[in-house]
């Protein structure tokens, strides 16, 4: 083969199932796979793996025929100048589907990113496993899967869904790291709505069971959800910035911004009253640099807030309390969003700065039957055995289990901090009041101003936080204005930790 025809061959691939294809795909709101690796990548960077791959089916009417890339496109090339293994898969090649050629590509590409220390992406739009491939399909996911696991906490991995993933390939974006949707484009599901319908009776849509608002806002299957292709790729780089490329690397750092002029004064933003909710996120805003957050799972679970910012240039990673929704109580969903969090920030060597304002654990059947004591208790396992710098600022309430779940020194925090008007206690002082002084306030004459009188005395006696700093449960009580520059030393002064941990294979975090 001359110079002229390989140029040949690699154009006839290039254009992947061909252009009726490619026309259809751009028909339904999606970019092709190389114009989707084109547009995420640094303009020229991408260097192609296994270009030439043939597919190895024989039966049902394969033999002879061609399939570009075996529906899948791999290789390597930079975001902002950092490298990343890449594969996308291609619809336009018999819908994407996945045969072991395909599959192997992938793994190929996988072991490559981890030898190299680099972060994996993959796009996944592809209509599941290969039927005329057989067991060697789903012999290609297993080898998929395990790399997933195995390479668990060494590389970041992000899975972007830009179309179909459907039965078991959904298993495998559930495996890795951060998983990405677009508006209108991605499904993922284990069953679809056919078989629900025919096995159950109940009729539901392809974007009502897995869509992206579905995975996003629903079932918390996804991290991130986006307009539109490009918004989704902003994401990307955006969260890509603040990891490092690997799990022996630290997050890069940058020149140190003040926060923005758009942000509020941090006194400001908590009301006086302390039922009245605020938003968490304005605090955030007030204390990273650039006022810049990098929200993670933010239309599910809304009562926790979790994300990614700076303080100072270093990346850190927040868990806060949102009293806008349920006012910032711990639930099944909040407790696993943080969890995962704080485990990820655990991963990639990233601190963790968490804002409490916690009432407590939401009460009912419903919760208990859900599961509340399991779920919970994930966030006591994770803050326990993070040996990464963990900082804590008490805003308001910190109220019974809930105080001792948000990074409370018992679990190990390194430093906690309180505001001066913060409540420490196993309950508010109100409702403690009426248990503690219920025969006093009964008997009084007057047990409206007998119960102001008690829950005064209460939250004197027991939920100042002058209590648990006698104690030496919080560290230092700070004015608000001072959060940002006491963060800034605390930071500082733990770059340096490191925390040994009893030897063993692995822990057994609660299911």
């Amino acid at each position: 083969m001359n110079n002229e025809q390989l140029e040949e061959f690699r154009k006839k691939i290039m254009l992947g199932g061909g252009e009726a294809a490619i026309e259809k795909q751009h028909a339904s709101g999606k970019l092709t796979a190389r114009e989707r690796i084109d547009a995420l990548l640094d303009k020229g960077s991408f260097e192609e793996l296994d270009q030439f791959a043939v597919h190895q089916e024989h039966n049902f009417g394969m033999e002879g025929k061609e399939l570009p890339g075996d529906g899948v496109v791999t290789g390597t090339g930079t975001i902002n100048g950092r490298p990343v293994g890449i594969f996308a898969q291609d619809f336009t090649v018999m819908g994407g589907s996945l045969g072991l050629t395909h599959a192997r590509k992938i793994t190929k590409m996988m072991d490559l990113a981890v030898k190299l220390g680099m972060p994996i992406i993959g796009i996944n739009d592809s209509g599941g496993a290969r039927i005329q491939a057989g067991v060697d399909s789903q012999a290609g996911y297993g080898e998929i899967f395990m790399r997933n696991a195995l390479y668990s906490g060494v590389v970041p991995q992000l899975s972007i869904i830009l179309g179909p993933c459907a039965g078991g390939a959904a298993y495998s974006p559930a495996l890795t790291d951060l998983v990405f949707v677009v508006e209108g484009i991605s499904k993922m599901f284990v069953t679809g709505p056919n078989v629900i319908k025919t096995v159950l009776g109940e009729e539901i849509s392809q974007e009502d069971l897995g869509g992206a608002k579905t995975l996003a806002g629903i079932s918390g299957n996804a991290h991130f959800y986006a307009a539109d292709e490009q918004a989704c790729f902003e994401q990307i780089r955006q969260l890509l910035s603040f990891l490092p490329q690997n799990n022996q690397d630290q997050p890069a750092a940058s020149a140190p911004k003040e926060p923005n002029k758009l942000a509020k004064a941090i006194g400001s933003i908590i009301p006086n009253d302390s039922k009245r909710p605020y938003d968490v996120r304005d605090i955030i805003r007030a204390i990273s640099d650039d006022s810049e957050f990098c929200e993670v799972h933010e239309v599910w679970a809304k009562n926790i807030v979790v994300g990614f910012g700076r303080i100072d240039g270093r990346s850190v990673g927040f868990v806060a309390n949102q009293p806008l929704y349920l006012a910032g109580v711990l639930d099944c969903d909040a407790s696993n969003k943080a969890s995962r969090f704080v485990m990820l920030c655990d991963t990639y060597n990233i601190p963790i700065v968490t804002l409490e304002d916690m009432p407590g654990c939401l009460p009912g059947s419903e919760q208990e039957h859900a599961g509340v004591i399991r779920n919970g208790a994930k966030m006591l396992y994770a803050y326990s055995v993070a040996t990464v710098p963990k900082i804590t600022v008490i805003l308001r309430k910190a109220y019974g289990g809930g105080y001792v779940a948000m990074n409370s020194k018992h679990l190990g925090a390194d430093l906690v901090y309180s505001w001066p008007n913060a409540e420490i206690a196993v309950m508010g002082p109100e409702a403690a009041a009426k248990i503690i002084f219920k025969k006093d306030i009964a008997e009084a004459a007057d047990q409206k101003a007998m119960l102001a009188e008690k829950v005064k005395e209460y939250a004197e006696t027991v939920a100042n936080p002058l209590v648990a700093a006698g104690k030496g449960y919080v560290d230092a009580i700070i004015a608000p204005e001072q959060t940002r520059e006491v963060l800034k030393r605390a930071l500082k002064l733990c770059a340096s930790k490191h925390e040994d941990r009893p030897k063993k294979k692995h822990g057994l975090p609660p299911a």
